[in-house]
């Protein structure tokens, strides 16, 4: 199975078979990232993690990233299709995306209590959902809880980039192009909402503290994107959390740091069935 229909959307879907008997491993991208994108310098770190802990795994792509169907009007005026928003993100776009899209996926896919492992937007997703969901696990890669000036840097240089030079091999666009379906799709629907006046409210700390699954954070001291404070103010609500700073390491742990992230990750879930 690479596909799967979730209300009338295409959802690219990617399985790692393993074990029935253990809660599976459920990836969530990040912002730009997509199922293709989890592939870091010929290593595909999920598939690494679901060998090393014994453990199926699976990946998605979310609407419009990688291979998943577009965002309708992706930069149109916001609003509902069904059981799906369209047009430009609002800023409680990772709480529909944590509290209706997921749930719809897990139910199709049949899985009751996943180990969540989300990075980025996909660690805020995941954070969101263990708060209202029973899981098995949740480990939390470079999540944002809440805007910093320096998020907000990286993403305007991101989209001064993106827009320099876009039909050149070497820039950014041709280089997400070569992971998502429609890339000016990817791009804008994560990078408006960010850049957005209503976005730089956006704050969900207060939601975090009805967690109670064993939960993992994890920042690079080195990221651009966000700073350790993300995962203070994650521990200050959720206090039974663990955390780990990783030297030598930005944004992406599973670029940066794979072999580190990999012992981790596999020691945080060692007891967890």
């Amino acid at each position: 199975m690479n596909r799967i229909d979730i209300a009338g959307v295409g959802i690219e879907l990617l399985h790692v078979p393993g074990p029935a008997d253990r809660a599976p491993l459920v990836f969530l991208h990040e912002g730009l990232g997509s199922v293709s994108m989890w592939r870091q310098r010929g290593r595909m770190w999920p598939a690494e993690l679901c060998a090393a802990t014994g453990r199926a795994g699976w990946l998605f792509s979310r609407r419009g990233y990688g291979q998943s169907d577009p965002v309708e009007d992706v930069r149109g005026e916001p609003r509902r299709s069904g059981q799906w928003h369209i047009g430009r993100h609002e800023p409680d776009y990772m709480h529909l995306e944590a509290h209706e899209v997921l749930p719809a996926l897990l139910e199709a896919l049949h899985i009751a209590r996943p180990v969540l492992v989300g990075h980025s937007d996909g660690a805020t997703i995941a954070l969101l959902h263990a708060a209202r969901h029973e899981l098995a696990a949740c480990v939390a890669i470079a999540p944002h809880v809440f805007v910093e000036k320096m998020s907000l840097h990286a993403i305007d240089q991101a989209r001064q980039l993106y827009e320099a030079a876009p039909e050149s091999p070497d820039g950014l666009r041709q280089r997400l192009a070569r992971h998502h379906r429609d890339v000016d799709n990817a791009f804008w629907q994560w990078n408006d909402v960010w850049l957005s006046a209503a976005f730089r409210s956006f704050d969900i700390r207060e939601e975090l503290g009805s967690i109670k699954a064993p939960l993992l954070l994890i920042q690079g001291v080195n990221d651009e994107y966000g700073s350790m404070e993300q995962l203070g103010a994650i521990q200050k609500e959720v206090p039974h959390a663990k955390r780990v700073a990783m030297e030598r390491c930005g944004h992406s742990p599973h670029r940066d740091q794979p072999d580190q992230l990999l012992g981790v990750v596999q020691s945080f879930l060692v007891n967890v069935k």
